[in-house]
Parts: C-alpha cells; structure tokens; sequence
C-alpha cells in the first residue's frame, strides 16, 4: 500500500485549469480498485492519494500519466507501508495486496 503525497510547485491560478483532468485521471484510477482515497491537503498546498495493488514501478508509470505531473504543476513524495493493525470494520479496505 502506498500513500501519495502531493505538492504544489506552481500557483493555485496555474493548477485550477487542470483539475477536471486530474479529477477524471483520479476516477479512472479508482475504477480499477488501485486509488482508494483521495483529497485535497489542508491547507490546500496539494493533495493525498492511498494506492493499493500496485507495485512501486507500475504507480510511478501511473503518476505520471496525472495531468498536473505532466504539466509539472506538482511533485510527488510516494510512501509505501505494510498495514500491520486496522480499526474494526476497515479490514476490507486494508485487505492484504494479493487480495487484489
């Protein structure tokens, strides 16, 4: 499982054009069940993305193919981690990555 870490490099005025894109390259991400979550950061200076199903190499192809990387609008800090205890009722969300 990943966590992706958003940073703006480029003004809100310069990212706001590109978000309908971003947002349709998040939804067809989470069509194939790899994007669990999503969102903006607070304050708004980027945002986060949980990744799950896919290998470190594969999520790179996959970020680059996102509008604001392509139009060098954000930097990406990707952190992998090994889900070790979830809370009651969220097993289904961390299911192990062969399950998917």
């Amino acid at each position: 499982m990943f966590v992706v870490l958003l940073q703006y490099i480029q003004p809100l005025s310069a990212v706001e054009p590109l978000l309908e894109a971003h947002r349709a390259f998040l939804e067809q991400h989470y069509a194939t069940g790899h994007f669990v979550a999503s969102g903006a950061r607070v304050p708004r200076t980027g945002g986060v993305i949980l990744v799950r199903g896919l290998s470190r190499e594969a999520l790179d192809s996959v970020l680059a193919e996102d509008p604001f990387a392509q139009a060098d609008l954000a930097a990406y800090e990707v952190i992998e981690f090994t889900p070790a205890r979830v809370a009651a009722g969220a097993e289904a969300f961390f299911a192990s990555e062969a399950d998917h």
